[in-house]
């Protein structure tokens, strides 16, 4: 199984929020991220429409994690942002074994697994222990600035 880059990018940003005491602008987590600072705003909108995230606009505003976020789960935020589909498309271009395939029932149940293994792992559980202070030193200016 492989993750889209904004499935990648929304879980590294809910991880990194969830570690932060302080909100941070997009501009922020970007930098910190080493992302493209477009692709941060819109992964962050869609955060904050399934409950991850909370986002205050104006001069001391930011971006949060959510009060009772990290009860969500990882595989409910790969569902939100890989869909429902399935590994393989067997309808495009039709595929001449389609009716006697082995494969694709087993796809499915492979795809059914992994996302079983994600659903037992909330986000709060990402940044316990030492992930936490680890997370918050990523792109951080050096002591002392």
């Amino acid at each position: 199984m492989r993750l889209n880059r904004s499935t990648d990018m929304a879980l590294r940003i809910a991880m990194l929020t969830a570690a932060s005491p302080v909100r941070a602008t997009v501009d922020e987590l970007a930098t910190r991220l080493a992302l493209p600072r477009s692709h941060v705003a819109k992964v962050v909108q869609r955060l904050q429409r399934i409950g991850v995230l909370v986002t205050i606009r104006g001069r001391s505003g930011g971006v949060a994690f959510a009060e009772h976020a990290a009860d969500i789960t990882v595989g409910q935020v790969v569902r939100a942002f890989e869909g429902d589909g399935e590994v393989v498309d067997c309808a495009q271009p039709v595929c001449p074994l389609i009716a006697e395939c082995r494969l694709r029932g087993e796809l499915r149940r492979a795809q059914a697994a992994f996302l079983a293994v994600l659903d037992g792992v909330r986000l709060g559980d990402l940044v316990d222990g030492s992930a936490g202070p680890l997370l918050l030193s990523l792109g951080a200016p050096p002591a002392g600035r």
